[in-house]
């Protein structure tokens, strides 16, 4: 559980920020939100934590960061049936059909003046580690410090531009990986300049955790002069301790426990340091009711009707008419004007659909002879791919647009489309086949392996295996990272070094193998010609077991030849003699005997995204590719020929798939749903 200290400064008082940045006045309100999960099921999406800032808050707003904060928790810790970044999209547009909520009840004060940041920091399907996800708006910055480095990991998060409705106050999601001792910090910008101005990020980097808490002590004199807040987040195995502070204004830097804390530290493993926070909305003058005065009617005073002149009806008709005209007249060129700019836009877009049209015409007249000529083929689904970017990147300029323009763009798009999926073997299945719902109270999968014509599914943060053909579980206690067939047995691999063996649904043999000699993240088991071949993710290695006898390995040892240098990060690995590689760049790399041959580069339709999977061996001519981003499975062959594409919008949170051994099925783990896919039939 992680270490958590909160420091909020000078939450009352009237401050003047840094740097020029504009005064903070007592109606800026913040606070810090740490949420940790209660039971096994909400502990799959981990911890959550919230800071939240309101500038020009009104008195009406004083709970808005707390209902806020509430809102998210309740969303994220109902959804912990699918990975923890989808739980944070999903939640993050509960929080913006919220704040939409409020804005078109009229309170729209917070708009302009809200700063947030969502972080949830999760158990890693890859690894030992943490997985981290997060978001933020407004005047918030996110630090990571990991081994002395300091990193700001939100500078890359696109800010976008807040969109009416929808309201859309939350966007983009950064993901990645956390690991032990790793410090995360969250903080508004004017302390982040004073942390900055002090060295004190370098100074929390090269110091013990214990110390962080004397380290910004020791600036409390100058933190008296500032308003505020920081969170802290360690990560490490020691049990949690959260302490919170509050640096006030005129004001020694004490601690006191509260009595109730203290006597539950026995019962649990956090310990909360306060202080009462002070805002300019707990200190209000109560309100004083004045008893009603009824005057006597003798001293009322005497009211008159007041006199009203007479009013001269004497216009200067000419000097009117006169103005008259000037305003018809500037409403007149004004008009002109308006009129004129608003021609020269639609003639700019009739010019751009013309050229799309062009392009599209070309596009056809390709397409029309591409049936059995590969290069035309290409041409026109590079001429198509470029038209539909055109046509999709086009803004109406005007409600003005004929009507027959829109029409156009709108049977070109059809038109466009209609021939980018048959260029690119595209199938969209409106309806794919459920073979099989999870409950998730009985077992939630994340990995899938199909063997003698059963599928088995399995997770890697949890003990078990799940017989589909039998709707059973097989029993084990070990965490399963990934899986292969071995002459009639699956062999399932449980980091750092141990091999399950299961044959007829039963647990037959437990291997250790000799661990691998440095620090390894080792995914995606696989099986050729008996030797074990296991994808080290952080080095970017293959490691090789060579087989010795029956169930037994020698000591493991690198494949890559010496020479060969890896310039992007690995993500998957598939065997069939020949080893094929997916990186992070979505680039498809075919090795032979430790060297490189030749890379594949899908210049397909829809554009790749974010590969995540792929997969072949000996017994099957293609290789599957899986694209949850895309929301398809892609279908190609060895040269790089797109054979087939599925996709469908079901298939909104694919985690895994596999193959049937004749190839003519394709599992699909979706979430909680698993849909098959009949191809070559």
């Amino acid at each position: 559980m992680p270490q958590i200290f909160e420091f909020h400064f000078n939450p009352k008082n009237a401050v003047k920020g840094r740097k020029g940045k504009e005064k903070e006045t007592a109606d800026f309100i913040f606070d810090s939100f740490c949420f940790e999960p209660t039971n096994i099921y909400e502990k799959r999406v981990g911890s959550l934590y919230l800071v939240g800032l309101l500038k020009n808050a009104l008195p009406q707003n004083s709970r808005f960061l707390d209902v806020l904060a509430e809102k998210i928790k309740e969303k994220y810790y109902k959804a912990v049936s699918i990975p923890p970044a989808q739980s944070l999209k999903e939640t993050l547009k509960t929080a913006n059909e919220y704040l939409e909520k409020i804005a078109k009840s009229g309170d729209v004060s917070w708009l302009g003046n809200l700063s947030f940041s969502v972080v949830s920091i999760s158990p890693s399907q890859k690894h030992e580690g943490k997985e981290l996800n997060f978001t933020k708006i407004g005047d918030l910055k996110i630090i990571l410090i990991r081994n002395n480095q300091i990193t700001d990991i939100d500078e890359n998060l696109k800010l976008e531009g807040i969109e009416p409705y929808p309201l859309k106050i939350f966007g983009n999601i950064v993901s990645g990986d956390l690991i032990e001792n790793d410090i995360l910090i969250i903080l508004n910008s004017t302390i982040y300049d004073f942390f900055s101005e002090e060295k004190l990020l370098s100074k929390i980097a090269r110091n013990p955790i214990e110390k962080i808490n004397t380290i910004i002590s020791a600036k409390k004199e100058k933190l008296q002069n500032l308003s505020g807040i920081c969170l802290v987040v360690v990560l490490n195995k020691e049990k949690a301790l959260k302490e919170k502070e509050t640096f006030n204004q005129k004001r020694p830097l004490f601690f006191s426990f509260d009595q109730k804390i203290k006597s539950l530290k026995s019962k649990i493993s956090t310990i909360k340091i306060t202080l009462p926070k002070i805002t300019f909305l707990k200190n209000r003058l109560p309100e004083n009711k004045f008893p009603k005065i009824n005057l006597p009617k003798k001293f009322l005073p005497e009211i008159k009707k007041p006199i009203i002149p007479k009013v001269s009806h004497n216009f200067n008709f000419k000097k009117n008419l006169v103005l008259i005209f000037c305003l018809i007249a500037l409403l007149s060129v004004g008009f002109y004007i308006f009129e004129k700019k608003e021609k020269a836009m639609i003639e700019e877009f009739r010019n751009e659909v013309s050229e799309i049209e062009s392009k599209v015409s070309e596009a056809n007249h390709y397409f029309n002879l591409a049936k059995n000529d590969t290069q035309k083929e290409k041409e026109a689904n590079r001429l198509n791919k470029e038209a539909w970017l055109k046509i999709n990147s086009l803004s109406i300029p005007s409600p003005r647009i004929p009507s027959n323009i829109k029409n156009q763009i709108s049977e070109m798009k059809k038109n466009i489309y209609a021939n980018l999926t048959e260029l690119n073997n595209l199938e969209e299945i409106s309806e794919p086949e459920l073979v099989f719902e999870f409950k998730a109270r009985e077992f939630i999968p994340r990995k899938i392996i199909f063997f003698e014509n059963n599928v088995f599914f399995f997770n890697p943060n949890l003990n078990n295996i799940f017989n589909l053909s039998e709707e059973k579980i097989i029993e084990t206690d070990r965490r399963i990272s990934s899986a292969t067939i071995f002459s009639e047995r699956i062999l399932f691999f449980s980091n750092p070094n141990e091999i399950i063996s299961i044959k007829d649904s039963q647990v037959e043999e437990r291997i250790s193998l000799e661990e691998v000699s440095f620090d390894a993240e080792l995914i995606s088991l696989n099986s050729y010609l008996s030797h074990l071949y296991l994808l080290d993710t952080k080095n970017n290695l293959i490691i090789r077991y060579p087989f010795s006898s029956g169930l037994s390995w020698r000591a493991p040892e690198l494949w890559f030849a010496p020479e060969v240098i890896i310039t992007s990060n690995l993500k998957s690995m598939a065997i069939d003699g020949s080893i094929w590689i997916l990186n992070q760049r979505n680039l498809i790399e075919k090795y032979r005997n430790g060297r490189i041959e030749k890379t594949i580069n899908l210049d397909i339709f829809p554009s790749p995204r974010n590969f995540s999977k792929i997969f072949t061996s000996p017994n099957h001519a293609y290789i599957y590719v899986l694209e949850p981003a895309e929301k398809r499975i892609i279908i190609i062959d060895k040269s790089g020929q797109v054979i087939k594409q599925f996709q469908s919008e079901k298939f909104n949170n694919l985690l895994d798939f596999t193959v049937s051994d004749n190839g003519k099925e394709i599992y699909l783990l979706n979430g909680l749903s698993v849909y098959k896919i009949n191809f070559l039939n």
